[in-house]
């Protein structure tokens, strides 16, 4: 994926790859093992600028494009998903702030996004609000200098240590239709209760919380975008975000293809070794073939991102795609190592794990198919 990077993003991009595989591949393995999750890296990830990628650099960011950012993390993703999923979540906060945040707090709390005290999460899913927002129950009360916050967020990633929580809540009767406002919400406000969910499938490193806000007030400067208008704002971050999860699924992909690679050409079955039998070659090529047309469709997308263009269908395609043929392409490498695929020993059982979410968070595949439909036939 480097092709066509100047010579400052093939450094970021390099950099990125060669931490991922000195620093996180094993960490990421205890991850699954333990339960623990990615915070311990979190001020390494700082260091090296991966908290604020695509933030201006008048405001500390590395100012990057998105077809930098997005390699970035396919990079990361390749060693740990768990870690690219939560900069992935970070980042889109951050980038929703630098469009719809006013100043003088656009400035201030962008100005230390890439520390750690800054950690962000996107509170929009319910238990009863997945790919339907506008079910969301999280409900608000005006009051002197604010609003008090009341409900219930789930499946919120980034939740355990996440400093900020960019919160959709209802800013009007039910009577009055949907009407929500976005709101960034201080983690250490009173009121703001967090409980962790344990028993995932894979990604088990990504921290994943029930977020409980029992009249958590958050004063009217910490609006984000006008009142009512939550839908816009939160959906002017998924054409990014939803790239964001694409890219976590080419990392996830391209580690299984090497897998199953690396283990073709060791394995041997009937005296010779198993990538010489046409069935393994032609898992192998369609991996292959696959992935690489996933990675042009998130670059695609990127580049009319970077041009200031919208095209939630494009992301949408992007994310679709990128997902469903990890999916696949984790299937293949399990299928090749045969026995050995199943046991935790080899890293395809695992990736087999991590890859499956990716159809789902950032709007499953039947929500992206949607959205690509719509497009197509409004043309």
């Amino acid at each position: 994926m480097d092709v066509g990077l100047d010579e400052g993003q093939a450094l970021l991009v390099g950099g990125a790859r060669d931490f991922a595989r000195s620093e996180l591949l094993e960490r990421d393995r205890r991850w699954d093992e333990t339960d623990e999750t990615v915070a311990e890296v979190l001020p390494a990830l700082a260091e090296m600028g991966f908290l604020n990628i695509c933030i201006p650099q008048e405001l500390g960011g590395l100012g990057c494009s998105y077809e930098t950012y997005v390699r970035i993390l396919h990079e990361i993703a390749y060693a740990s998903p768990s870690t690219a999923v939560t900069l992935s979540v970070h980042n889109m906060v951050g980038n929703i702030l630098a469009v719809w945040a006013q100043e003088p707090k656009r400035s201030e709390w962008l100005g230390r996004w890439g520390g750690t005290e800054s950690f962000a999460a996107f509170a929009v899913s319910e238990a009863g609000a997945g790919s339907d927002p506008a079910s969301s129950t999280t409900k608000t009360e005006k009051v002197a200098g604010g609003w008090k916050i009341s409900g219930e967020k789930m499946w919120i990633t980034n939740g355990l240590t996440g400093s900020w929580f960019l919160t959709m809540a209802r800013t009007a009767p039910k009577s009055e239709g949907k009407v929500f406002s976005a709101f960034l919400v201080p983690g250490d406000a009173p009121g703001l209760e967090r409980a962790p969910m344990h028993g995932k499938m894979g990604i088990r490193g990504s921290e994943t919380a029930v977020i409980s806000y029992d009249e958590v007030f958050c004063p009217d400067n910490h609006l984000v975008g006008p009142e009512g208008k939550a839908m816009q704002v939160f959906m002017s971050g998924l054409d990014g975000g939803r790239l964001g999860i694409a890219a976590q699924a080419t990392g996830i992909a391209e580690a299984c293809l090497d897998e199953m690679v690396s283990y073709a050409r060791e394995r041997k079955q009937f005296g010779q070794l198993i990538g010489r039998f046409q069935a393994i070659q032609t898992m192998i090529a369609d991996s292959a073939v696959e992935l690489a047309a996933a990675k042009e469709l998130i670059l695609r997308a990127a580049r009319y991102i970077d041009a200031g263009k919208t095209s939630p269908a494009a992301s949408a395609q992007a994310k679709l795609f990128a997902s469903e043929a990890a999916n696949r392409i984790a299937y293949r490498a399990v299928q090749v190592h045969g026995g050995s695929g199943y046991v935790h020993e080899y890293r395809v059982e695992q990736l087999y794990r991590d890859a499956r979410v990716t159809t789902i968070y950032e709007g499953t595949s039947e929500i992206q198919r949607i959205v690509i439909a719509r497009s197509v036939l409004r043309q």
